[in-house]
């Protein structure tokens, strides 16, 4: 598994400024939706900014945010001073998390999977700290629906893409990913955002499990 320090500087400030503007464009609203209804001790992996904090339910005790980017993880910081929930923020990595087996009742990811070097094994990493039972909720952008974007996204994703944007691939198959991880999906949502058919405009809204009983 990875050890290496995770630093992005340049995407670090441009997404601090670009994430502002799509929250106000819709993703808001689907981050209400991806927080809607969870209790308990939650994780969120790749925190980012902390743009999720607002809109955790005061059903949460805790929330345990990782961000492994420093300047990323300063702002996430001072949102978490605001936040309506206790939000601790650390700095660690997806296939390392700082946290006992079954741990957790939930966790969270968001606009993550996207840049991860192996999305499976820190999957597999979040199914560890989840109770038997526990929900994965996640908010990704993914592969396109047709041939040509997904020619466009390979195309992206082998060449500039994730180097101008911290790592993020933008065809990655994120659902296909959790199942694979030991997951079992229970709601999956696509939609674009913007509204407008691009490589970077197909996301999916779920919620997934670690089965109750087995899987390790």
């Amino acid at each position: 598994m990875s050890r290496t320090p995770v630093s992005h500087p340049i995407f670090a400030r441009c997404y601090a400024r670009i994430s502002q503007v799509v929250e106000h464009r819709g993703l808001a609203e689907r981050r209400q939706a991806l927080l809607a209804g969870l209790s308990g001790q939650v994780i969120e992996v790749g925190a980012g900014n902390g743009l999720t904090f607002a809109h955790y339910p005061p059903t949460v005790a805790r929330v345990l945010a990782v961000e492994p980017e420093p300047r990323l993880r300063r702002l996430a910081q001072a949102a978490a001073d605001q936040a309506p929930v206790p939000v601790e923020v650390v700095g660690a990595l997806a296939d390392r998390l700082p946290a006992g087996d079954r741990s957790f009742d939930a966790a969270v990811v968001s606009l993550v999977l996207c840049s991860l070097p192996e999305p499976v094994a820190a999957l597999r990493e979040m199914y560890r700290v989840l109770k038997p039972g526990g929900q994965l909720r996640f908010l990704e952008h993914v592969r396109a629906d047709s041939p040509g974007l997904v020619r466009v996204q390979d195309l992206l994703d082998a060449t500039v893409w994730p180097r101008l944007a911290g790592g993020c691939h933008t065809g990655r198959d994120s659902a296909a990913s959790i199942d694979h991880a030991g997951f079992t999906v229970e709601r999956l949502e696509r939609f674009l955002l913007p509204k407008v058919r691009t490589p970077v405009s197909f996301f999916i809204l779920g919620t997934a499990s670690r089965p109750p009983t087995g899987g390790g």
